[in-house]
């Protein structure tokens, strides 16, 4: 494959700390790469120099003669007196863009619900990022460099992006960086991983699942200084392996070796044990929602909503920007009242809310982090275990030395541990979460994801983070047409019930002249049958291929080592029969999603 771009010896340091040392990476045609880390360990810093936007200290980055790269930053650099249609074709005359394929499907994929003329300066700051990506989309790159795209992004946008990236450019042709905490657009779309931490950055083939995989391989070996991070680890790749869906199809591991690394981890949640402790706090009325409707300046957003949410029910509500989602929350928090129906709130219910504005930071936010645990309760019980506020903070990844910060001064990833902490710390026995991943990494989110587990309760989360929802909550609800629906099919089922609505548009008139794309007609008995015979025959001859394999190991091990054209021989054997196993297992892995 050809190169695209190589940085070498990088070296960036800021004021208080070393940020690379001595990094050299590069990306060739065809690699889709996802950038994973903490906050703070120079992900944006390492997209920033690889696209040209910062100069390291040390070292280089060389890029192919004629290689075009586009970036995407964190904020934009939109002018607020231009217009949406402006900002994202310029002065290219409409019969020229209004002709292109590609232009059209970004448009209907970002901005059709957007004004073509309306001032950038009146958007929000969701609508401001679509406009911003869809101005980088509808030009012609080879590679592309994107800092947190799906921010602002509903779970249709997110979808959509996921799609246009696969399908962009040719396998082998293209280059892609993208740093996001979304683990499903991870894995749908990345080939590659590169964990930027401790000044380097080492690289995993394959998505976010095998990243996890190879991690744990990583610090297993390292036990004695990783521990804490290889059992959060394991029980995240524990899940992966045993409810996420659509999860192996991408990952170059084996899945026997994976299913055997998990195969002492327990279940992430025990959801029998935690229904019979929220029934014992909660009793069995928690909220019910009774032909509850909210109108706001005459426009009708929830209507008809009858719900009746029970003890240590964990539900995930679906719906795009605009929909009513955290207006339904309010409801259930008692914030908002309905201008309709009812809501009836339990007797012994204690609401905890994590919105996305901070606001339980608000009046501590000139103490130090210190004080503010120094007047929370003493302890907190987690997975049988008493833990200080202090060590519950830590657990959720948030460093002792910011212990002596004051909470104003805190990273948005650090006001939400410490928002999270203070919440858990409460002892609420209902949680609501707004979009709680904005602002955090993905060790992050594992870790919070980890204390939820085991917390006994009714867990109600909004949020796009898809992977989130799966991995939380036990079902989902969708907002459809100001009502609220029950989606037994989870998060691909909602995509399907999105994509049969009409949808309102002001660039209706150019996505209806873009054709539909034919539906995938599903199997029939007799195809699912013939699949059916192939994926048994293909985990048949992939457990012989095992054994052949591992009788040549030993016949290489027993071969006289003075004979290298025997070991020649042998070598050519086994590769002959390495390659075959990794074409069954793509095929099997093809089938697997084919009778999904």
């Amino acid at each position: 494959m050809a190169h695209l771009l190589g940085a070498e010896g990088l070296h960036l340091s800021y004021p208080t700390r070393d940020v690379l040392e001595d990094v050299t990476i590069g990306l060739d045609e065809g690699m889709r790469v996802g950038i994973v880390g903490r906050n703070g360990e120079g992900k944006s810093s390492l997209l920033g120099i690889l696209a040209g936007r910062v100069e390291p200290d040390e070292g280089r980055v060389t890029y192919r003669r004629d290689v075009r790269l586009g970036m995407l930053g964190q904020s934009d650099e939109l002018d607020d007196d231009t217009t949406v249609g402006h900002a994202i074709v310029g002065d290219t005359p409409e019969h020229e863009w209004a002709g292109d394929a590609k232009v059209r499907n970004v448009l209907a994929g970002l901005v059709s619900d957007l004004d073509w003329s309306a001032r950038i300066g009146d958007l929000s700051g969701g609508q401001r990022r679509r406009v911003a990506l869809a101005a980088l989309l509808v030009g012609d790159w080879e590679v592309l460099a994107l800092d947190e795209p799906t921010n602002h992004l509903d779970v249709e946008a997110i979808g959509w992006l996921a799609e246009h990236v696969k399908t962009r450019w040719a396998k082998n042709a293209g280059g892609l960086l993208v740093i996001t905490h979304d683990r499903w657009f991870l894995d749908e779309v990345c080939t590659t991983t590169w964990e930027v931490h401790d000044r380097i950055v080492e690289p995993f083939e394959g998505g976010y699942a095998a990243y996890v995989l190879q991690r744990v391989e990583r610090d297993r070996i390292a036990a004695a200084t990783e521990s804490k991070r290889q059992n959060l680890m394991r029980k995240e790749l524990a899940w992966l392996r045993r409810g996420a869906p659509a999860r192996t199809s991408k990952p170059k591991f084996r899945i026997d070796a994976a299913n055997q690394l998990i195969e002492d981890v327990p279940p992430v949640r025990d959801p029998i044990s935690l229904q019979r402790l929220a029934v014992a706090r909660l009793g069995k009325d928690v909220v019910d929602l009774i032909d509850v409707g909210v109108t706001f300046d005459d426009r009708e957003i929830l209507r008809d909503v009858t719900w009746r949410i029970g003890p240590g029910e964990r539900t995930g509500i679906l719906g795009p920007n605009g929909s009513g989602k955290s207006t339904l929350l309010g409801l259930i928090c008692g914030t908002l009242a309905p201008t309709a129906g009812r809501v009836k709130h339990g007797k012994t219910v204690e609401i905890g809310i994590l919105d996305q504005q901070f606001s339980q930071l608000a009046e501590i936010g000139g103490n130090r982090v210190r004080e503010v645990l120094a007047r929370t309760q003493a302890s907190f019980t987690i997975d049988g275990r008493e833990l200080t506020p202090a060590q519950l903070l830590e657990r959720l990844g948030f460093a002792r030395e910011h212990l002596s910060a004051r909470v104003d001064d805190l990273s948005g990833g650090q006001k939400r541990r410490l928002q999270l902490l203070l919440l858990l710390l409460g002892e609420p026995n209902v949680i609501a979460l707004d979009e709680p991943t904005n602002d955090v990494d993905a060790d992050m989110l594992a870790a919070m994801e980890d204390v939820l587990d085991s917390w006994p309760g009714t867990l109600i989360v909004v949020s796009h983070d898809r992977y989130l929802l799966e991995r939380v909550t036990d079902q989902q609800y969708a907002i459809l047409d100001g009502r609220l629906r029950h989606v037994p099919g989870g998060v691909d089922e909602y995509l399907r019930l999105r994509a049969g609505q009409p949808q309102e548009s002001t660039l209706a008139p150019l996505a209806a002249s873009e054709p539909a794309a034919p539906a995938t007609p599903g199997l029939s008995g007799a195809e699912r049958r013939t699949a059916q015979k192939e994926l048994a025959a293909a985990e048949r001859r992939l457990d012989k291929l095992a054994s052949e394999i591992e009788v040549l190991h030993q016949r290489m091990a027993d071969h006289d080592q003075s004979d290298y054209a025997g070991l020649t021989r042998l070598s050519e054997e086994l590769r002959a029969l390495e390659d075959e196993v990794a074409e069954r297992e793509e095929r099997w892995l093809e089938l697997s999603d084919l009778l999904g």
